[in-house]
Formats: C-alpha cells, structure tokens, sequence
C-alpha cells in the first residue's frame, strides 16, 4: 500500500524497532500515532523528528484491555482515520529454564506479547475493514519458530502470535487489509532492558565481543518496506531469521538441536518460584 498519506498506529513506539517504524513511516509522509507504556520514551520518539502534527502519542499499556478499546476514538479525533496497526511491543523473560519461571512472570510476557497484540487488533480491526485498503502487521520473532534455551515462555507467546496473525490472514483473505506476520532475528535494541532483563555475561562481557546484530533502523526498513508497501504474507527480518527459517523447515530437529547448543551459554538457574 502507499504510506504517504496514510495514517498508522505503532505500538512500542517509544523504543527499538518501534520508535524506528515511526521515524521510518513518518519520513515518507505518514501519519503515525504513536503508541508505548511510557510517556518520557515516546517523548523521546517524539524529539528525534520534526513531523508536527503528523505524530500524536499516546502512553497506553497495551495490556489494558479497557485503555486499548478506547484508543481507536483517541486515534481518529487526531488524524481522521486509521489505515494500518503495526504491533510491535513485545518482552522477553529472564534467561532460566521454564521450570524457574515465576507465574507472575509468564503472565506479564503473555500479558503484552500475546494479549497485548489481540487487544489492539479487536479494537482496530473494524476502523482498518472500512479504509479501501490497510494493513495490520504483527511482529513475533525468531523465537516464533526456533526455540531459545532460557526463552520457552517468550517463544510460546511468539509463536501464538504467528498462528494468530495466520489465522486473521485466513479470515481476511480477500478483503482491504492486508495481514503480515513479521519475524525479527537479533536486532539491536534495549529489549532487554525495556524488560527487566540482564542478560546472562552481560555485565562482564569485553568490549566487542557481542554478536553481531542487525540495527533497529535497518529492521525497521525491512519491516516497512516488506509488512506495510509490498503487503507480503510474510517477512523475516536479518539473514539468522531467514537462514534458520529455512532451517526449521527442512530439518526442525535438528536446527533445534543446533540452537540448543549453541545458545546453551544463556542459560541460568534460578530457585523455583511460585
């Protein structure tokens, strides 16, 4: 679809591949209503453009199913319409095996990564099936469809996404909104400090020494370019996600089994809690 014009909502605005969706969409002349849990972060968002009135934000815990259903009327009253949602939040878990996972702890990664994304989409769905054309983007992750040791929890809420996103794809098949589930391999974000997590050597680890990661600017672009103007069906995002996706799909167990150990360093145990 043309952006230029159009009006989109992102939510994780304030931050990563959100803030950089927004920058991304705004610099080819959309309208962007920006959406994240923290008011200074969208300001922030907000300081690294000049867009105008073209950027509206809106601190809102996609959680809320309550502030999210009233979220679409706040939308429009500041851009007239809404032609594409782009679901970007998300959170990882602590890096501990499944069975050291606090409760609390699964249902905040469920909360946003799962509930988050089916709150937005019931309370925009209808406005996007009015517009001539739209679009609705989900983003799951690598993790989606590969598993992480440490990440079960944060996989399994990824992978509800896609099934998720499919399904709505099904249903909508035919009509004005195009449906893209979007899958991101390592970029290079604050996900782990947006959600409270240290990663495992992090704080000793040289200078240097960190894997290479794809920059949140450049996912962003593949995201737009492939999720919003081409309206693919799907999109993996960095040469990991597209290399391991093709990996999974002609040998799971083993590219399961490769993971496993390769990723086995990130793994820590932790007392069970309840």
């Amino acid at each position: 679809m043309q952006v230029n014009g159009k009006v989109f909502v992102v939510t994780g605005a304030g931050n990563g591949i959100g803030r950089h969706v927004v920058l991304g969409l705004l610099e080819r002349g959309a309208r962007v209503a920006a959406v994240d849990l923290r008011a200074g972060s969208l300001e922030h968002t907000r300081a690294m453009t000049d867009a105008g009135d073209r950027l509206s934000l809106h601190a809102v815990d996609v959680t809320d199913r309550d502030a999210v259903a009233a979220l679409p009327d706040e939308v429009i009253a500041a851009h007239g319409q809404v032609d594409g949602l782009l679901n970007v939040a998300g959170v990882i878990q602590q890096f501990v095996l499944f069975e050291d996972l606090s409760y609390e702890e699964m249902q905040r990664v469920l909360d946003v990564n799962l509930w988050g994304v089916i709150h937005t989409t019931r309370a925009f769905l209808p406005h996007l099936q009015q517009r001539p054309e739209a679009c609705l983007v989900n983003v799951s992750s690598m993790g989606g469809f590969v598993p992480v040791p440490g990440q079960t929890l944060y996989g399994a809420s990824k992978a509800a996404v896609k099934l998720l996103t499919e399904g709505l794809y099904a249903e909508l098949h035919g009509g004005p909104v195009a449906v893209t589930i979007v899958y991101p391999g390592a970029i290079a974000t604050d996900i782990s400090a947006n959600s409270g997590v240290t990663l495992p050597g992090q704080a000793d680890a040289e200078p240097g020494s960190a894997p290479r990661m794809l920059p949140a600017p450049e996912a962003a672009r593949q995201i737009i370019e492939g999720a919003v103007e081409r309206g693919r069906y799907r999109v993996t995002v960095g040469s990991d996600a597209t290399m391991l996706d093709r990996l999974s799909r002609l040998a799971p167990r083993r590219t399961t089994e490769l993971v496993a150990t390769k990723m086995a360093g990130l793994l820590t145990r932790e007392p069970a809690r309840v």
